[in-house]
């Protein structure tokens, strides 16, 4: 048997390293050795001495070293219908747009996915979600066409492929031309997994089994899609208890909340997430605690639809696994995750908990590794650990917005949004100085204001 090829390494030095490992380890002036697509070595003060195969070395001073972070909620085709119904609640924002996002087309997706990716890629996100589940008849392969853009850009991905089967003729809020049948949708999910899902390790792209929201899907999708989900063993992601509307909607169609309605379906458990949780009582925070049910936590998004403030500190000090998301960019316009940490902290204080619900150090354990244990990866990836894959960033911390700021992750966290001079994904570095080094930004830009255009024109003309 031939001998396996000597990695090739990259050695990067006189940084100061954040690893959000579970004792919090942090260097002030450290390394760090990739190896291949692996994490070597981290620790205190320059990389070992005799390394071969150095194919690089990155002198980081002025620098912060974390892990990548991990986007856990995201709806990528809104990126083309930014800016609209800005004064909306939830519903009322969905009855505005949906007429529009019913009429997208692989095109528009593929356009809409880049734009959301590189937006998020070029801050720092090394692993990105996408919950896409508005696929009109005769749109064209939409989840390939995602899945396509996560792979030319770089990054890792899981694609949740979500599924509406619950029109306005049945009570829900979508138009009947943009639903599935039941078992359209989930025969279709189940092609997806099939197709694009990969297990191992190293994967760079996951499939998780998606239905979109007790308003606008059916109890049998939601039920059979948590079967299906566990027969393929996949993840299983859906929108919960994300307003006091969704709350009397529960309660007058199912006799039960949000919460107790999942349970009943099989939708709770270690193996499922759930995007913003905002109206949660003792007793939902207790049952997903129960169940291992982890909770994407949007801030910003649920702040630009007058949602509310989610009960995060009271998730994390009874044990749910909680991470953060962008949501789609059609209610966080900025469409970055790295602001999210601030804003997390910044709004669960404006809650019960005041100036103790959130500290720094918590907000960017929640956008690393409190993703990865929500998508079910915290072995692979979350923070800065020997074997774990190499998805890291280097944040600028000597410039004018973060220099006078002693504390590192304070700089990051309270400061500005800080420049990313590096981000490497599987051990491959995908932005430079704040570029994106896998796709031309400024193509994005034409195509996504094509795509957009383009769709306005066909919404105006229904």
């Amino acid at each position: 048997m031939a001998p396996s090829a000597a990695p090739q390494r990259i050695v990067i030095e006189n940084a100061a390293i954040a690893t959000v490992d579970s004792q919090d380890t942090e260097y002030a002036s450290g390394h760090l050795v990739i190896a291949d697509n692996r994490i070597e070595t981290v620790g205190a003060g320059p990389a070992p001495e005799g390394l071969t195969n150095v194919v690089r070395r990155i002198d980081a001073t002025g620098h912060l070293i974390t892990p990548g972070l991990v986007n856990t909620h995201h709806h990528f085709y809104q990126w083309i219908t930014r800016g609209l119904a800005t004064d909306h609640n939830l519903f009322n924002w969905l009855v505005a747009l949906y007429p529009t996002w019913a009429r997208i087309d692989e095109p528009m997706v593929r356009a809409a996915a880049q734009g959301s990716l590189a937006m998020m890629a070029r801050g720092g996100v090394t692993t990105a979600m996408d919950h896409h589940y508005v696929y009109p008849q005769g749109s064209g392969d939409l989840s390939g066409a995602i899945i396509g853009a996560a792979r030319d850009m770089g990054v890792r991905f899981t694609l949740a492929r979500g599924s509406m089967d619950r029109s306005e003729k049945d009570g829900g809020l979508p138009p009947d031309f943009a639903v599935e049948t039941t078992e359209g949708a989930l025969a279709a999910t189940e092609e997806t997994v099939k197709k694009h899902h990969d297990a191992s390790f190293d994967a760079m792209t996951q499939v998780a089994v998606a239905p979109c929201s007790p308003f606008s899907i059916s109890t049998e999708l939601l039920r059979e899609g948590a079967a299906l989900g566990r027969r393929l063993g996949v993840r299983m992601h859906t929108h919960g208890s994300e307003t006091v509307e969704e709350e009397k909607f529960c309660h007058e169609l199912f006799g039960m909340g949000p919460t107790d309605y999942f349970e009943s379906t099989g939708f709770l458990g270690e193996d499922v997430w759930m995007a913003h949780c905002v109206h949660m009582n003792d007793s939902d925070i207790a049952a997903f605690a129960r169940t291992k049910t982890g909770v994407a936590h949007c801030p910003s998004s649920n702040a630009r639809l007058a949602a509310g403030i989610a009960r995060v500190p009271d998730m994390l000090a009874a044990g749910v696994p909680v991470g953060l998301g962008v949501d789609g960019t059609a209610s966080n316009e900025s469409g970055e995750l790295h602001t999210e940490l601030r804003n997390a902290l910044l709004i669960n204080r404006l809650g019960a908990h005041k100036e103790a619900a959130l500290n720094a150090r918590q907000a960017l354990r929640l956008g690393t590794y409190g993703g990865a244990q929500v998508l079910g990866r915290a072995d692979q990836i979350g923070s800065l650990e020997a074997g774990k894959l190499a998805d890291l960033v280097l944040w600028k911390i000597d410039g004018i917005g973060h220099s006078s700021i002693a504390d590192p992750v304070t700089a990051i966290v309270f400061g500005a949004a800080a420049p990313v001079t590096a981000s490497f994904v599987n051990g491959k570095q995908i932005v430079e100085a704040n570029r994106l080094l896998t796709v031309d930004e400024e193509a994005i830009a034409r195509d996504t204001r094509a795509e957009a255009q383009r769709l306005a024109r066909i919404a105006a003309s229904a």
